[in-house]
């Protein structure tokens, strides 16, 4: 009997296949998210259902889809789909939708994305729990579809071109300097999408030399992870750039929904500098704008949104928290530590692709080198994310937090301790994995590494 409670995870579902979940559970969960949305009178008659190329994403997502059709609702079938490909064809089409993928994680995870019309997020506390509770419900009794409940028709599309022809409206490219540009799309579906958006697959070519790394689909990952917060999985896309005398480097993730940059001289730039450098693109064309920042960017975030006339606004990690404020406050852009980038013209959604383009178009647009550039939005000294597996999580907070009674507390997500100096900490469990995270930032180094190690110790000891 499958533990639902051990999968759906605050805003998605997540988990190891076939052991914690498969096709039956899938197919329930088809069920129980359409049963949702019928109760809530969501507008519409159809789901749209996309998946990556794992190999068990194909079968998840046709028992999902059946699961859809018993409850009474048509799907539409996109077949091979970044996230963001995914949230276009929901906001376009004005339908709610199933993205199946595990992100970043191992081959062996598998998950789903789920939103409702309009891509707008559903988490534990918007509809997750309840897809969970019902879903659950016809598991154990053995069920996973509804008996004698009709049954309705899927249909397929093919959405890409005109995802990538929108993005291209957003942000226009085809004035800037030619750019040379290694991707690394780490086997995922960033393959998929770049050659269509950046590349000349299907629309009129850009002033882009586009070096491809692992463009191949391959859900077993046989190159790196593609999970470009791990800097080891950065280090081959590091190489490229510099060997080619590239002008930037850009890795996506399994799913492509979130993009990383590196500079010409093969080093990162943070997603904090990314995110600080297009919230001022935005601002520049909506004034007075409110961009949402994610609890643990850089403090250059909200100092540079101000400084362009902006309302910075602070929200809890995690996409589904992030587009709800981004909703709440009809925020124009809003960018997180862990790249992930929204934007209110993509339905407040998160789209990597979109974020690259802007990186693009700022490089493009003026002379100087990404690194001189990305410079102007870097600050202060950030540790990166750390990740440490802790057996009492709560025991260790609370140890972390009786260490610096000085510091100023914050446990909107997790604890955030502030010092005088500006340096300051946050500490918080994964919503996906069995981990601590933690990240640091300080205006020196000697200081971001000193309180670093601190943490650390106590953590892990």
């Amino acid at each position: 009997m499958s533990d639902l409670s051990q999968i759906v995870k605050a805003y998605d579902v997540r988990g190891t296949v076939p052991d914690q979940w498969d096709e039956r559970v899938a197919e329930a969960l088809g069920a129980a998210f359409t049963h949702l949305l019928n109760s809530t009178d969501e507008p519409g008659d159809a789901v749209v259902v996309g998946y990556d190329m794992r190999a068990t994403s194909p079968g998840l997502a046709a028992a999902f889809a059946a699961g859809v059709r018993a409850e009474g609702r048509s799907v539409i079938e996109i077949g091979l789909a970044s996230t963001d490909l995914l949230y276009y064809a929901s906001g376009s089409l004005d339908l709610p939708g199933a993205m199946f993928t595990a992100s970043h994680n191992p081959a062996q995870y598998n998950g789903i994305k789920m939103c409702r019309s309009g891509a707008r997020p559903i988490g534990q506390e918007s509809g997750l729990a309840e897809i969970r509770e019902r879903a659950q419900a016809l598991l154990d009794s053995g069920d996973a579809r509804p008996a004698g409940a009709p049954t309705r028709p899927a249909e397929r599309r093919d959405l890409l071109p005109d995802y990538a022809g929108y993005l291209r409206k957003l942000v226009d490219l085809s004035g800037i300097r030619p750019l040379k540009v290694v991707v690394d799309a780490g086997n995922g579906m960033g393959g998929f999408t770049v050659p269509t958006v950046l590349g000349d697959a299907a629309l009129s070519p850009l002033p882009l030399e586009i070096v491809p790394l692992y463009f191949e689909l391959d859900g077993s990952f046989p190159n790196h992870e593609a999970n470009p917060l791990d800097p080891a999985n950065l280090v081959d896309l590091q190489r490229a750039v510099v060997e080619h005398g590239a002008d930037i480097g850009l890795a996506f993730d399994g799913d492509a929904d979130r993009c990383f940059v590196v500079d010409e001289r093969g080093e990162p730039v943070s997603p904090s500098a990314i995110t600080a450098l297009v919230a001022a693109r935005e601002l520049a064309k909506h004034p007075g704008s409110t961009v949402i920042h994610g609890l643990i960017t850089s403090s250059a975030v909200a100092e540079i949104i101000r400084e362009h006339g902006g309302q910075p606004v602070v929200a809890r990690v995690g996409h589904s928290f992030i587009k709800a404020e981004m909703a709440r406050t009809n925020a124009v852009f809003g960018g997180e530590h862990s790249a992930h980038y929204y934007f209110r013209d993509f339905w407040f959604a998160d789209t990597g692709m979109l974020a690259a383009m802007h990186t693009l178009a700022a490089l493009g647009e003026q002379s100087l080198p990404l690194s001189v550039l990305a410079g102007e939005y870097e600050r202060y000294i950030a540790s990166g994310e750390i990740n440490s597996t802790v057996a009492d999580q709560a025991a260790a907070v609370a140890e972390v937090r009786a260490a610096y009674p000085d510091a100023v507390a914050d446990e909107m997500d997790g604890l955030t301790l502030r010092f005088p100096d500006g340096a300051w900490f946050n500490l918080r469990a994964s919503n996906t994995e069995p981990l601590l995270r933690l990240n640091v930032e300080a205006p020196t180094r000697d200081r971001m590494v000193s309180l670093r190690d601190d943490v650390l110790d106590r953590v892990r000891r």
